[in-house]
């Protein structure tokens, strides 16, 4: 039994790059690595008879085949790469561009399906025609292929090119009326040897239609030409054999064997047959070069690819990284800033300097009923200022980085003082005091001390702040207007010592959510980038695998 090398996972790897490359199905690179896919999963040893038009390619199949199994005529006739494989009956099976399979008894079929049309053309919707014959030959897992004319049309040509480099063993025919022409010699450079397709043998065919003499000197002359090429066969066989294919067949048909035998396909048979048996055996040293020569086509592609990717892939990296570093600086400076503008208003908050900044105003204005006028002009208006400067940071932060907008810092103010006057005293001028009881600063003290007596309060808050009030001496007047004074000078500090609790309060709320403002995310990386990271890893796993070892 005839076993091959399993070359599944290096045909996979080959089919995914040209995948990854996006390589042109029609390109002869992505044919070639098709053709060599299918070529080492097939496990039959296929040998291709290869020529232009009219040189005796079918006639020669035939006579070893022992009957006209392959259509011959003195036009080209093979329109498809005839694949001729063992079965118990003669039938021909057809398989259709549209999946439709056609099995047939005998051959009639291929007329329809495997012949050149009047206008020298291949039939397009034709994907594989194969011939089951029963022949011993061919038991021995052998495949024979008839291949179209070389020189007829662009789109055979193409055919037969990819079909050679799925054979193990090309038989090249020779006419030897016209030698070895300019044409077959570059088929067989660009086609073959390029390939690493070096398993070939030369039949020389027509030589009985020549004299005597000028068959030794044509068939000298082929030989020469010939041993040029270096043949990759079994030591000890040669690679150029004399077959007259026509009076071949028909010594095959008669079962004349003397005309078999002088017709040189006798000998060229034995020869076929021993260079096949041992060529089955090293079949790794048939396959691994043609292998090895697209493997080295594919490898450079993979590493420009690779190289291209990558670049783009640092220029995306270097340019967020630069970003993430100006916002890192940024986001830096734009904290050093807030917490020094939060710290300013945090000492300004501070009770202690609330009463050093405002307690003596306030307790005057609430005297002098102007509060609203006081808190709105003096307190809001530095409030606001404080607060302003704080909460531009935050702005210029959301601008910059557009994490999460800030909301806006509005300390709110305590509740307006309520006053509670004391009793007024006896011996009192009734013009100067009048009825005492509880007072909202909204109505003011005063209204209720005008004239003389509202200026002896506003002094009396003086005196009391400035600890410089005389203590002997004092009218029972003067008593009630420090009373009042202290009344106003207590209210001012409890006013103020509310506003800086619940400003701090606030501020810290504050601070606590400005954390998220003054912060950035690193951007998701676009998919674009994503989809270059996934192709490139998977090219360098390709590349690797290509560079082990096969």
């Amino acid at each position: 039994m005839y076993h091959k090398q399993d070359y599944s996972q290096i045909t996979k790897t080959l089919q995914s790059a040209c995948q990854l490359l996006e390589i042109a199905p029609e390109s002869i690179l992505y044919k070639d690595v098709i053709a060599i896919s299918n070529y080492l999963k097939n496990p039959n040893f296929r040998i291709a008879v290869f020529a232009p038009f009219n040189y005796g390619k079918s006639t020669l199949l035939n006579a070893i085949l022992g009957n006209q199994t392959l259509p011959m005529d003195l036009i080209p006739s093979t329109g498809s790469a005839i694949t001729i494989k063992y079965g118990t009956n003669l039938k021909t099976r057809i398989l259709l561009s549209d999946g439709t399979e056609i099995y047939r008894d005998g051959i009639k079929v291929l007329k329809k399906f495997a012949v050149l049309n009047r206008q020298r053309q291949m039939r397009k919707d034709v994907i594989s025609v194969e011939v089951f014959c029963p022949h011993p030959f061919l038991e021995r897992n052998v495949e024979l292929i008839d291949l179209p004319g070389t020189n007829d049309r662009e789109a055979q040509d193409n055919l037969v090119q990819d079909t050679l480099l799925s054979t193990d063993l090309v038989i090249q025919v020779l006419d030897a009326r016209k030698l070895m022409t300019l044409e077959e010699r570059e088929n067989l450079r660009d086609w073959l040897l390029a390939k690493e397709i070096k398993t070939i043998i030369f039949v020389v065919n027509f030589l009985n239609l020549l004299e005597v003499e000028e068959q030794k000197q044509v068939y000298h002359r082929l030989l020469f030409v010939a041993e040029s090429f270096r043949a990759n066969l079994p030591p000890g066989f040669s690679n150029l054999y004399r077959v007259d294919a026509l009076p071949a067949l028909r010594g095959r048909i008669k079962g004349d064997i003397e005309l078999i035998k002088s017709s040189g396909l006798s000998q060229f048979e034995v020869s076929l047959q021993h260079i096949m048996g041992i060529l089955q055996q090293s079949d790794r040293d048939v396959r691994l070069p043609r292998l090895t020569v697209i493997i080295a086509k594919i490898k450079p592609l993979l590493a420009e690819k690779i190289d291209v990717l990558n670049q783009e892939i640092q220029v995306f990296t270097e340019k967020s990284q630069t970003k993430i570093a100006i916002k890192e600086k940024a986001k830096k400076l734009i904290y050093q800033g807030f917490k020094m503008s939060l710290l300013e208003l945090q000492e300004y908050l501070k009770l202690p300097n609330l009463l050093s900044q405002y307690q003596s105003d306030l307790a005057v204005a609430l005297a002098e009923n102007n509060f609203p006028s006081w808190q709105l002009g003096i307190l809001k208006k530095d409030l606001n200022k404080l607060q302003l400067s704080v909460m531009k940071w935050l702005y210029q932060a959301y601008e910059f980085f557009q994490s999460e907008r800030p909301e806006d810092l509005k300390i709110p103010f305590p509740e307006v003082p309520n006053l509670d006057l004391p009793p007024k005293p006896k011996n009192t001028n009734n013009n100067d005091l009048r009825e005492t009881g509880s007072i909202a600063v909204g109505s003011g003290v005063g209204w209720l001390l005008g004239g003389p007596v509202g200026a002896a309060v506003v002094g009396s808050i003086s005196y009391l702040l400035s600890k410089n009030l005389p203590k002997n001496g004092e009218q029972p007047q003067d008593v009630y207007h420090q009373q009042v004074a202290k009344l106003c000078i207590t209210a001012a500090e409890k006013y103020l010592s509310d506003l800086s609790t619940q400003g701090l309060y606030f501020l810290a709320e504050y601070e606590r959510k400005a954390d998220k403002v003054i912060n950035f995310q690193p951007e998701l990386e676009p998919q674009e980038i994503k989809q270059k990271r996934e192709d490139f890893n998977n090219l360098q796993i390709l590349f690797n695998q290509l560079c082990q070892d096969i």
